[in-house]
């Protein structure tokens, strides 16, 4: 059987995930373990893409929250599972990418906004993963779901 190592902790996971400002869309991880992850985000109402989407009128691209959702429960619970595996020397060696998704929008999300993203792990095997997310906003309405999927490569 494998080695297994120390779980990471919430903090360690967001110093390993590669997305940065204005490009990264979690700001906390709430809890993790080997089969699931909460993580939540505030959407800044000063957001570089609220100029554009819509002027006036600003919503939330569907690609951003996608962008967040794959983050939390595809990249950083990747992450996890990763480091499970290796030697922390080895943790910044790799990379989890996020590979394709299912996805279906059923509410806005608004500048100002927080939610709380949860992925809950479907497969795991070599480094591929696969996970249902789901996205509420803060009065606890979904509003996203995706089957999500992301695979760990060597970071060269």
């Amino acid at each position: 059987m494998a080695e297994t190592f120390p779980p990471l902790s919430p903090a360690r996971l967001l110093e390993l995930l590669p997305q940065q400002a204005p490009f990264r869309f979690v700001d906390e991880v709430l809890e993790v373990n080997e089969t699931s992850i909460v993580g939540r985000y505030t959407f800044k109402p000063d957001e570089f893409f609220y100029r554009g989407h819509f002027p006036g009128k600003p919503v939330t691209p569907g690609v951003i929250l996608l962008e967040c959702m794959c983050q939390i429960g595809v990249v950083l619970l990747g992450i996890y599972k990763v480091g499970l595996e290796l030697p922390p020397e080895e943790h910044h060696d790799w990379l989890t990418l996020f590979s394709d998704a299912q996805v279906e929008f059923l509410k806005s999300v608004l500048p100002g906004d927080t939610v709380t993203v949860r992925g809950d792990l479907e497969f795991w095997r070599r480094k591929k993963l696969r996970s249902r997310v789901t996205l509420h906003l803060q009065d606890g309405t979904l509003a996203a779901t995706a089957v999500a999927s992301g695979i760990g490569v060597k970071n060269v």
